[in-house]
């Protein structure tokens, strides 16, 4: 079944891009309705639908744009709501990018785990792609497969031209490990 917020939760914190302070809520949201991030500060208020078809960048974060209206470093709260299981959120915030915080997952899973989550009444939706999906960003060289499988599991190598950092690779086997495994790593630049 979706599941969301059992109550909304707030966290302030600096903008990495941005230097702001910033205000963010994250508040329970209907059946079906997915993630939104909804610009509290901009005129009207215009919600910005977090989907794969808005993401406008992932130079230094993800930015996701609709109707010429922008949010940033998206990243770690995303996945936290994700790993969580949560389906449908709506979440404010007062600025054009989310606040960094440790740089990581951690404080949003806390948040999560606070506000505790709630069962709803329809059925979850799963994607499971029925064939290998392969995708090779020319620009960058990121490189993206999607495998059926039975599980969601995440395997990630990244290589820089460094002599710094080497190869580098990562595995998450179940979901339910983020929490443990991968909330605390922190970005870098």
């Amino acid at each position: 079944m979706q599941r969301t917020l059992n109550e909304e939760f707030s966290i302030e914190g600096k903008g990495l891009h941005t230097g702001l302070d910033i205000h963010i809520t994250f508040r329970p949201a209907p059946d079906n309705y997915g993630y939104s991030i909804r610009r509290v500060d901009l005129p009207g208020k215009p919600v910005i639908k977090a989907s794969a078809e808005n993401v406008c960048s992932t130079e230094r974060g993800t930015v996701l744009s609709e109707d010429g209206v922008q949010v940033g470093t998206v990243e770690h709260a995303l996945a936290a709501l994700y790993a969580s299981r949560i389906d449908n959120c709506l979440i404010d915030v007062d600025a054009p990018e989310f606040p960094i915080l440790d740089g990581s997952s951690i404080t949003f899973i806390n948040k999560i785990i606070q506000a505790g989550i709630r069962e709803q009444a329809e059925e979850r939706i799963y994607y499971m792609p029925e064939k290998k999906i392969e995708d090779i960003d020319e620009k960058s060289g990121s490189h993206l497969i999607l495998l059926p499988a039975d599980e969601f599991k995440i395997q990630c190598q990244v290589m820089y031209d460094s002599d710094i950092l080497h190869v580098q690779s990562a595995h998450l086997n179940n979901l339910s490990d983020f929490h443990k495994e991968i909330a605390m790593c922190r970005t870098f630049v």
